[in-house]
């Protein structure tokens, strides 16, 4: 009885030690989503800069970048270099998705940054982030020219990951 007594634990701390050591080889940017290869979904949302509204309908078309962001949002300062870099190759449109953000804030932090992006929405209240399975900032889906989601990032967008993923995707879709 006294040895079940001291295994126990080392048993509970060696099996609690495997779950932790599974979890570390899991990618937290690749959280399954069942949206791949559906349209996306439907919304309606003013823009940033007060020019009417921008609608799903916009997402067409085009082979499109839409990055869920946010002024608050530390990630998407550290990801903004690679949308700029999206933004200027030409093979694909940069979306925006103002995410629970001031618009102030947001206009300013895209003044000190650069602005990538073609059109941007507003989601003051989460919203239209909820209908596309957003988890928080950034996020950034990859929509092709019929307007299906083709890809999902979570969070920032870093350089290797462009190289490696987005850039030969985007590629391979504007053809």
């Amino acid at each position: 009885m006294n040895r079940f007594i001291y295994i126990l634990p080392v048993f509970f701390v060696s099996l609690l030690a495997a779950v932790f050591w599974q979890g570390l080889k899991h990618d937290p940017s690749k959280i399954p989503t069942p949206m791949i290869d559906k349209p996306v979904p439907k919304f309606r949302a003013p823009t940033l800069y007060g020019k009417g509204e921008i609608s799903n309908a916009v997402l067409k078309g085009q082979v499109t970048v839409f990055n869920v962001f946010a002024s608050w949002c530390i990630p998407c300062r550290a990801e903004h270099p690679i949308l700029m870099t999206i933004a200027k190759s030409g093979k694909a449109r940069v979306i925006g998705l103002n995410y629970k953000n001031k618009p102030a804030e947001a206009k300013s932090w895209l003044k000190q940054l650069g602005n990538p992006y073609e059109k941007i929405a507003t989601d003051a209240k989460g919203r239209i982030a909820i209908d596309w399975g957003v988890y928080g900032v950034p996020e950034t889906f990859i929509i092709d020219k019929l307007g299906r989601i083709r890809y999902k990032h979570v969070g920032p967008i870093m350089p290797f990951q462009y190289e490696k993923t987005i850039k030969p995707l985007l590629d391979r879709l504007a053809r």
